[in-house]
């Protein structure tokens, strides 16, 4: 990993990558206490993808996304304090405490919103795309989903119907090995993700994990591309995760990982390497900025009040 003349990259990414990190590791922290009212699915070790991916976007691009959303929330320029208080259920976040981790949304930066069940939001994704080049607009969509989605149905009608109208989407596949605690290799015949894609006339890649730099090199000229109105893209973004699927555990005594593995991935940490690149001076100065903004995000979710009784019945049902 090489720090590109424009060193301003490796800053944003440091800075992004960073956040997500100390979020997440608060999110552990705090879990035992209760005072988080949701099951949290943590993105620590694949902070790279949506850090690289969302540094190539505007405000008026949409992104979708999964349950496993903190990390596409942040980079995306989600609301910190309102999705802390989202986690802790109060009235103040952002789905007003009523969506808690797994469905967080934030519509003012794009972020449009993450889903719990496999591979919808693929669908809806395509939808939007299509509602965006209908409107003659500039935006594109980025949808994020994990390799077991490419398994259902719901990816293979939307890819093929998004490179039959030609639509401005890029697909991005975090694939981290295990859907819950099956490896790919156990559940995936044939090719591979990537032939997959352009078994439908999509252009595709895999990337390849461990350098962040790389990854945000690739990615923005996928997005440049789909910006042209080349058609749909599609990523394979090879990443992992440290912990447990769903919960702030490290999940060890699963024994479905084999323990080599997963400590070889965070001896191979990629926030720590691009760390490395930076100047030290500037290093500590992002850090302690960021930790100022969670510390505040954290104690304004603690004194917000809970949503009131009568709300039970609100937001059910579009006006």
């Amino acid at each position: 990993m090489e720090v590109p003349r424009n060193s301003g990259t490796a800053e944003r990414l440091y800075r992004s990558m960073y956040l997500i990190r100390r979020v997440e590791e608060e999110i552990i922290r705090l879990y035992p206490s209760d005072k988080i009212k949701s099951p949290v699915h943590l993105s620590i070790g694949q902070e790279a993808v949506s850090a690289a991916v969302c540094d190539h976007l505007e405000r008026s691009d949409y992104v979708f996304g999964t349950y496993r959303g903190h990390a596409l929330y942040l980079a995306k320029g989600g609301d910190l304090p309102r999705m802390m208080a989202e986690l802790y259920g109060k009235a103040h976040g952002a789905a007003r405490g009523k969506a808690g981790s797994m469905h967080l949304v934030d519509v003012d930066v794009g972020m449009m919103g993450t889903s719990a069940i496999v591979a919808t939001g693929i669908s809806n994704a395509v939808g939007a795309a299509l509602a965006l080049k209908m409107r003659r607009s500039t935006a594109i969509v980025v949808c994020f989903f994990g390799e077991g989605a490419v398994d259902e149905g719901s990816f293979h009608e939307s890819i093929n119907f998004a490179s039959l109208k030609r639509l401005p989407i890029v697909f991005v596949c975090e694939n981290n090995f295990y859907a819950i605690y099956s490896h790919v290799k156990d559940r995936l015949a044939g090719p591979g993700l990537v032939e997959r894609a352009r078994s439908y006339g999509v252009t595709a890649e895999r990337i390849e994990d461990g350098d962040a730099l790389a990854c945000h090199a690739a990615v923005g000229s996928a997005i440049e591309a789909v910006r042209r109105g080349e058609g749909p893209r599609f990523l394979e973004c090879m990443t992992y995760r440290w912990r447990d699927h769903v919960g702030p555990g490290e999940d060890r005594q699963y024994h479905y990982r084999p323990e080599a593995e997963l400590d070889l991935k965070i001896r191979n940490d990629n926030l720590a390497a691009l760390g490395r690149l930076l100047p030290s001076d500037l290093k500590q100065l992002i850090e302690a900025e960021e930790e100022a903004r969670i510390a505040a995000a954290i104690d304004w979710a603690e004194k917000g009040e809970f949503p009131a009784a009568s709300e039970i019945r609100n937001h059910v049902f579009a006006d």
